[in-house]
């Protein structure tokens, strides 16, 4: 699931999850992020991406926005907004995939988890989606859908959301779950117990690795908190997630997509299903360009030396500007600083020579093949 940009009004009060105050107890640095307060850090933003990658970590992401729709045809309505095909789905599972404007830009990116029908024909779905855009998004799908068939709960100050990733995800979360958790395919999710109260768990997650979401009332949520501390899972803060999920090359709303980018511009194209569906939010814009091909691409780069590339540094070729950074680190698993760019499409071949503008000076960066990082567990 992708997060959004850091933001804050100095004027607007800082909301707080219901686990803050564990953050607090664990000497976590805070930051103002999306209008929440929120963990950057515990013990370090490396030492928290290597507990993911090699044993597990688990992150409060309970900020992020959690609808819950039901009603007829409920995913008939929801194809009309996004470009994938949806009825896909059987109940279990899950699609990530991102809303549209009229232009084929990307509100935001979400994960539908269909829930299958009830005895009276009506479809149930829980829509995960970016704190920052919650909003815009839950004013965006009470406009575009018919309010009179569809009942729209919004549960993100009820629930908290724990992001439980990494390769030994499973061995940690399995003891408080009666179900077999390693036949629940990646994007399967089910309804269940812990701690004999009810929980929603996916087999989803925004760092690249094995692991699972789980939403369950804050009560619940504290207790799991502290039972998967006290077994030795590691708590790590928003810096970590952002290192996972660019080594992942998992984009970044606000930053690597937003409303003036598309989803084939975005290297996405495989959310957009033209040939399995009708019409639906943007489509005439997503056929012209795939039509006549897009102009730019979202790329993974690759620095030469160990200076990084961050977000808004200019791209060049020939010493000329033909892009910018949209995100950009040292990645902590492949001791390489790595990054992702908009540049024009010939220049988005894999071995393509470019350079990075840091400080006025240019320094030299290869276009690679993405993801940088990917996981022999998924």
């Amino acid at each position: 699931m992708a997060k959004p940009e850091l933001s804050q009004s100095e004027t607007s009060p800082l909301s707080r999850t219901p686990l803050f105050h564990l953050a607090v107890e664990q000497n976590a640095r805070l930051t103002a992020f999306s209008g929440w307060e929120m963990p950057v850090q515990y013990t370090g933003i490396s030492a928290e991406h290597q507990a993911v990658r090699t044993s597990a970590g688990m992150f409060d992401i309970s900020h992020m926005g959690k609808f819950v729709l039901k009603g007829k045809q409920l995913r008939e309505q929801l194809q009309r907004l996004v470009p994938s095909d949806l009825m896909r789905s059987q109940p279990g599972e899950a699609q990530y995939t991102v809303l549209l404007n009229p232009q084929g830009g990307i509100i935001d990116d979400i994960i539908i988890y269909y829930q299958g029908e009830d005895e009276t024909g009506e479809e149930r779905c829980l829509i995960i989606v970016n704190a920052a855009t919650c909003t815009k998004d839950k004013e965006w799908l009470l406009a575009n859908l018919e309010a009179h068939t569809v009942n729209f709960q919004d549960l993100t100050p009820a629930k908290v959301l724990i992001a439980l990733q990494g390769s030994q995800a499973v061995s940690y979360l399995q003891p408080l779950i009666k179900e077999d958790l390693t036949s629940l395919k990646f994007f399967g999710h089910l309804e269940t117990t812990v701690f004999n109260q009810p929980a929603f768990i996916a087999r989803t997650g925004y760092t690249g690795d094995d692991g699972f979401e789980i939403m369950l009332a804050p009560d619940v949520g504290i207790k799991l908190w502290q039972s998967l501390l006290n077994s030795g899972v590691t708590p790590c803060g928003l810096g970590a997630r952002d290192t996972l999920r660019l080594e992942a090359a998992l984009a970044l709303y606000g930053q690597d997509i937003d409303e003036t980018t598309t989803p084939l511009e975005a290297g996405l194209g495989w959310l957009v299903h033209l040939d399995s569906k009708g019409d639906f939010m943007g489509r005439s814009m997503l056929e012209q360009q795939k039509k006549r091909g897009v102009e730019r691409r979202l790329v993974g780069i690759e620095m030469e030396g160990r200076h990084i590339a961050r977000h808004g540094y200019p791209v060049l070729f020939n010493g000329e500007i033909v892009g910018e950074v949209t995100s950009g680190t040292l990645a902590p698993t492949l001791g390489k600083a790595i990054a992702l760019a908009y540049v024009p499409t010939a220049l988005a071949k894999t071995g393509q020579k470019l350079d990075i503008q840091i400080r006025g000076k240019a320094y030299p960066a290869v276009v690679v093949k993405k993801p940088f990082y990917r996981s022999s567990r998924k």
